[in-house]
């Protein structure tokens, strides 16, 4: 098809860096025996301090310091490092800095991506420091599921939408979900490119969710492949920042929302989301 990029089966790593800190030698060392195969790093940076990524690009041949000229957000500064890959270059991981790789974690998601010619994006499972499994693989938020999940989350964890929405029963086995977690994602660049990466409008959080419903939209699956794992050591950049952070999670919660629900008859609604989210945000700002 015109237009349309051939990509070659080469294997990249996108991983979007604020002073990481520590955490990217992690990173690093424990994604050398991930894969078997050769891997090209890119670091796309948005305005890091701590010299990190500077140093870890001058330690490697493979790896590239690339700074985006400010702190873009996340997916902003991930679609800078995929655009800035060669056409080699057909499979992409976009990743946190403060991920740890299991031995032959990314192998095992390429060899799911030979199972599912149309996945788009592949998911491992993922632990937290302590052991305990994240839920990575999600429904996309419905109204019901997402409002529900977000007024009583927190003060009522095992409410019926929180538990559809996280998927916390489903069975532990490869599948199809609505959405992965962007934390760490396998990307088949050709699905990628076909919705435009990243939504570069949310700075932080949702991106990985509206990646996964255009993907889907698109006709491409998000596969969650938990014989693959990994450790997500999480918040090392944002761990001074958590009030800021729970700003821009709410902040692109309604995004999300709002998107989905435009035009006048869904005015009323809107505004009712924004409130919520808003008075929501006040309590766990004054909680926190």
């Amino acid at each position: 098809m015109a237009g349309v990029t051939r990509y070659g089966d080469g294997l990249a790593v996108v991983t979007v860096t604020y002073s990481p800190g520590e955490t990217l030698d992690t990173f690093l060392s424990t994604l050398a025996g991930a894969t078997t195969r050769p891997v090209a790093v890119v670091l796309a940076d948005n305005g890091s301090t701590d010299g990190a990524p500077e140093r870890a690009a001058a330690a490697s041949p493979s790896v590239t310091f690339l700074p985006t000229g400010g702190n873009l957000g996340y997916g902003a500064a991930a679609n800078r490092g995929v655009a800035s890959l060669s056409d080699e270059y057909g499979w992409v991981v976009v990743a946190n800095p403060d991920v740890s790789w299991d031995p032959g974690s990314l192998d095992v998601l390429l060899e799911a991506a030979k199972r599912w010619p149309r996945g788009g994006a592949f998911g491992p499972l993922i632990h937290e420091p302590s052991g305990e499994v994240y839920p990575s693989a999600r429904q996309l938020p419905s109204l019901g599921r997402g409002l529900g999940h977000a007024v009583f989350g927190k003060v009522w964890p095992g409410n019926p939408w929180t538990r559809e929405y996280r998927q916390e029963t489903a069975e532990v086995r490869e599948r199809p979900a609505g959405w992965l977690s962007g934390s760490c994602l396998l990307l088949r660049r050709e699905a990628f490119d076909s919705v435009d990466g990243f939504d570069p409008r949310y700075f932080m959080y949702f991106e990985d969710v509206d990646l996964g419903e255009r993907l889907g939209r698109a006709g491409w699956l998000n596969v969650y492949v938990p014989d693959a794992s990994v450790t997500h050591i999480g918040g090392h950049s944002t761990s001074k920042m958590s009030n800021r952070m729970l700003a821009a999670h709410h902040s692109s919660a309604y995004r999300y929302l709002s998107d989905r629900h435009q035009g006048p008859l869904w005015a009323p609604l809107r505004f009712a989301v924004r409130t919520g989210l808003g008075l929501r945000l006040r309590l766990v700002t004054r909680r926190s």
